[in-house]
C-alpha cells in the first residue's frame, strides 16, 4: 500500500516505513503511526487496556464531515482527566467505551475521557434547540472528549446556560464531581438549614463541592481528611470554601471528641448523612457518628479495602447503606431532570457559592507529531501516578486550521 506523506494518516505496515512506531489493535493487527502531518483533529487513543503510560498514544485525524441528521459536530474546549478514567484504560470500571472509527479505513480504536466541554460548530438536520457556538456537556458515558473535535447525536449533551463567571473549566467539570455531590446531599435524606454531613475525602473534588453545596444550603459539615504536616493549611482551605469543621481521621480515635461532637455539635442527634468514598476502617469509625435513621452513601473506595460496618447500627438506629453512581443516575433520568441539574449547578456558579477545582492546563500542540504528542500524553499520566499533581489536570488540544 503507497502512502501520501504529505497527509496524516493512521498507517498499516510497510516494509519501507519500518521505523515508525507500531500500536496492536484488538483484532491483533498492528498499525503504524506517520510522523507527517498536516490535518486539523487528534485524540488520544489506545487499543487494549492496561497502564496509562504504556497503551495511550495520540492520532491525528480529519477534519470531521458535515453532520447528518440528529447530531452536530462539536469541538473540545477542555476536558479533564479524572481517577475513573485511568480506572477505564486499565479495564478495571464497571463503564466501558466503545471502539470508535476516526481514520476510514483502518482498525477502530478508543478514545479517552468521559468529561469535557465542547462547542458546537455545526448542526445537522432535525437538531432543535442547539445553536452554532452553544457550550454543551456530555451525559452518555465515555464519549471520548480526549480529542479536538466529534460528531455526537444532538440526545447526548446537553446546552449550558451562559452566565456571567461560567469559564471554561466550571462547564468542563459540571458533570461528573458536583452532581454527584449535588444528588448525595439532595436523594437521600431530607436535610433542612442546620442539619450537620459528615463525610470522609473531603479534600476531594467531590467532597470539595460538597462543602460548597452544603454551605448554599445552610447545612453543617464535618469533614475528615488523612493527616498531615500541613493540615492546618488545608483546614483553613476548606474553611475557606464552607466547611464547618475539618478533623483528621485518627482524630476519631478520642472517644472524649467524638463524644462532643455527637453531644454538643449535633445536640445528641448525630449525624443525618454521611458520605464515603473512602471505606476500610476509617469508615466503619466514622458511621459510628450517624444518628438515628441516618443514611451513608458510598461513592468511591479510594483506601481498597472493603466496607465494614457493625451491625447494631443497623438493628438500633435503623442505619442505611447505600451507593451512588452519576452514570447511573444519568441512564436513569429523563433528560428534563439532567437539564434542570445542570440550570442548579450553573446558577450556584453564577452566585459565587461553586468554584471551579483547583487545577492545571495541559496543552497539547498542533505542531508536535503524534509521536511528540503521544509522549507528552505518557508523562502525563506518568506524573499523575506518582502524586506529582495536586490539582485537577485538563487537556486542551491546539488544532491545525
Amino acid at each position: 500500500m503507497l502512502c501520501n506523506r504529505s497527509r496524516k494518516s493512521l498507517l498499516p505496515i510497510s516494509g519501507s516505513r519500518a521505523s515508525l512506531p507500531l500500536l496492536r489493535t484488538p483484532g491483533n493487527s498492528l498499525l503504524r503511526y506517520s510522523s507527517v502531518r498536516h490535518q486539523s483533529n487528534r485524540a488520544v487513543i489506545y487499543t487494549e487496556n492496561g497502564d496509562p503510560t504504556q497503551v495511550l498514544r495520540t492520532l491525528t485525524y480529519n477534519p470531521l464531515p458535515p453532520p447528518q441528521s440528529g447530531t452536530v459536530n462539536i469541538k473540545y474546549l477542555l476536558a479533564p482527566i479524572n481517577p475513573a478514567d485511568i480506572n477505564v484504560i486499565q479495564g478495571v470500571y464497571p463503564a466501558k467505551p466503545t471502539l470508535t472509527s476516526l481514520v476510514e479505513g483502518q482498525p477502530n480504536v478508543f478514545v479517552g475521557g468521559n468529561e469535557g466541554l465542547g462547542q458546537i460548530t455545526h448542526v445537522g438536520p432535525d437538531v432543535s434547540g442547539m445553536s452554532v457556538g452553544d457550550w454543551v456537556v456530555m451525559t452518555k458515558p465515555q464519549a471520548g472528549t480526549w480529542s479536538s473535535a466529534r460528531n455526537v447525536g444532538a440526545g447526548d449533551v446537553l446546552k449550558l446556560p451562559r452566565v456571567d463567571g461560567l469559564e471554561e473549566v466550571h462547564a468542563a467539570t459540571m458533570t461528573v464531581n458536583p452532581p454527584t455531590a449535588y444528588n448525595m446531599l439532595n436523594d437521600y435524606v431530607a436535610l433542612q438549614n442546620g442539619d450537620w454531613v459528615v463525610q470522609n475525602g473531603a479534600n476531594s473534588a467531590v467532597g470539595q463541592a460538597v462543602i460548597q453545596i452544603a454551605a448554599s444550603r445552610g447545612l453543617k459539615t464535618l469533614n475528615l481528611v488523612r493527616k498531615r504536616p500541613d493540615i492546618g493549611v488545608l483546614t483553613e482551605k476548606l474553611k475557606a470554601l464552607g466547611a464547618t469543621e475539618v478533623l483528621s481521621y485518627d482524630d476519631l480515635a478520642d472517644r472524649s471528641l467524638t463524644q462532643k461532637i455527637m453531644k454538643e455539635w449535633t445536640a445528641g442527634k448525630g449525624f443525618k448523612l454521611g458520605l464515603n468514598c473512602v471505606s476500610g476502617p476509617d469508615t466503619t469509625a466514622m458511621a459510628r457518628l450517624l444518628g438515628q435513621d441516618a443514611y451513608l452513601v458510598s461513592y468511591g473506595a479510594m483506601s481498597k479495602q472493603p466496607l465494614s460496618l457493625p451491625t447494631s447500627l443497623f438493628i438500633f438506629k435503623n442505619l442505611t447503606s447505600a451507593g451512588f453512581w452519576q452514570s447511573r443516575w444519568y441512564k436513569m433520568h429523563p433528560r428534563e431532570d439532567k437539564e434542570s441539574l445542570m440550570k442548579t449547578l450553573v446558577d450556584l456558579v453564577a452566585q459565587r457559592k461553586l468554584q471551579a477545582p483547583e487545577h492545571e492546563i495541559v496543552t497539547i500542540a498542533a505542531g508536535d507529531s503524534d509521536e511528540v504528542a503521544g509522549q507528552k500524553v505518557r508523562d502525563i499520566f506518568g506524573k499523575i501516578s506518582q502524586g506529582q499533581y495536586d490539582k485537577k489536570v485538563l487537556l486542551k488540544f491546539e488544532t491545525t486550521q
